[in-house]
């Protein structure tokens, strides 16, 4: 029944379903291990042969119910929940790779992300080559080796707001036969579903829109079911895993291999578990995901209009613009609307920037983005401040970039504010 809901409904009560008498509201089990009447029937569970929780770091009710949420929405086989975004990028990449592997991915990802894949992954001898999302087919799978395992990008870039062109990525990773994986952060399973447009793997930082609140840090890995691990380039997935009685992940998961290796094998061993508490608040935060989101989208549009249109600012940059670089793009694959979060410049640079982001009094400068309240930040000097100078342009951030992260208050008081901020500046 629920793969026919709306995703409206999905998010409101996907998942849970309590049985007569039972609670309401998905309860909170905090509790790190479960009771078994027999060592007959736990030792089916350590086998795989039983799917019920033994212990939180694999698994937990709370955090299944929203794992199998998630995985609903975004119409996938199977999800793994882990304690933050960075920790599901970390989780989702080394389930599948291991030294002397290569990566290509989009130059404009998020700046920790960027870190991780050119500094840890490195330090771990996973090669990494970063590119314009923006060159052509032909120019990306130049850049594959033999060895390249994956092809990643993100649904809307961080800060940078550019639409990934599914269609072109889609057709790269199919030439090259890797999966293709992608951070839907930004565009949540509600304003895009990148399965349908040809990607393998998805991601989320859920401590953003999903849980929306800025209460909760978590991460989500979907896995979408539909690529052929047995190619041959993938033999952890195929080979009998030692550390798991010798069991073939793809013999005998078929097309959920991927997801169950990264629980029972690389969660199993380091941990990166989601906390059950925040698994619940996550989950209650999702129940209202679709209404703010098409609150978010309303109102970026309506400041980005407003930034476009003033005089202290140079210039914004928000995909749902007309004139926007990567309006067709949205249009395509975001038709319920762009996100919350836009770019733009203030008249006088960096140093006017920071000015203007001091003189703000409702919304907040903050190291998060996409939760219910605006913020702003200046990436270059903070999340971004780990990279060089050549990175930072490859990333598309310039110095006087600020991003904006528009809540869902009412935009004439967000407007209002900017107003006394600007005049400030003057």
């Amino acid at each position: 029944m629920e793969e026919k809901w709306n995703l409206g409904t999905q998010a409101v009560q996907g998942a849970y379903r309590p049985k007569n008498a039972e609670a309401r509201v998905l309860p909170l089990y905090q509790s790190t291990t479960y009771r078994y009447d027999t060592c007959e029937e736990l030792a089916r569970v350590f086998d795989l042969e039983q799917d019920t929780p033994m212990y939180t770091r694999l698994a937990n009710p709370t955090t299944d119910a929203l794992e199998k949420k998630i995985c609903n929405m975004e119409g996938g086989v199977g999800a793994l929940a882990t304690s933050s975004g960075m920790a599901a990028t970390t989780l989702a990449v080394l389930n599948i790779l291991k030294a002397g592997d290569h990566i290509l991915a989009s130059s404009t990802i998020y700046g920790g992300s960027f870190t991780l894949f050119t500094t840890t992954f490195k330090d771990l001898g996973i090669e990494v080559t970063m590119f314009d999302p923006d060159s052509s087919k032909e120019d990306i799978v130049k850049l594959a080796k033999p060895n390249t395992k994956l092809l990643f990008g993100e649904t809307i870039g961080n800060p940078l707001v550019n639409v990934l062109d599914f269609e072109k990525f889609s057709a790269v990773a199919k030439e090259i036969d890797v999966p293709f994986m992608v951070d839907n952060t930004f565009a949540t399973p509600y304003l895009c579903n990148p399965f349908k447009y040809g990607a393998n793997i998805i991601i989320h930082s859920t401590s953003k829109y999903i849980d929306g609140h800025a209460s909760a840090l978590g991460g989500m890995i979907v896995d979408g079911g539909n690529y052929n691990w047995d190619n041959g380039k993938f033999p952890c997935l195929v080979e009998p895993d030692e550390s798991y009685h010798g069991v073939s992940y793809v013999e005998k998961f078929g097309s959920s291999a991927y997801i169950v290796k990264a629980r029972a094998n690389v969660m199993r061993n380091m941990g990166m578990t989601a906390s059950p508490f925040n698994s619940y608040l996550t989950n209650l935060g999702s129940e209202t995901l679709h209404l703010r989101m098409d609150k978010h989208c309303e109102n970026a549009l309506k400041m980005a209009e407003y930034l476009k249109n003033h005089e202290m600012c140079t210039w914004v940059k928000y995909p749902y613009l007309s004139d926007n670089k990567y309006y067709d793009l949205a249009k395509k694959y975001l038709p319920k609307g762009a996100s919350g979060v836009l770019t733009f410049g203030v008249k006088g640079g960096r140093d006017a920037g920071r000015k203007f982001i001091d003189s703000l009094k409702l919304v907040a400068l903050v190291t998060h983005v996409s939760d219910a309240r605006s913020s702003v930040l200046q990436p270059a000097s903070t999340t971004h401040r780990q990279l060089s100078d050549d990175e930072l342009i490859s990333c598309g951030v310039s110095p006087d970039m600020i991003r904006f992260s528009v809540g869902i208050e009412d935009v004439d008081d967000l407007i209002a504010d900017f107003e006394q901020a600007f005049n400030k500046i003057k």
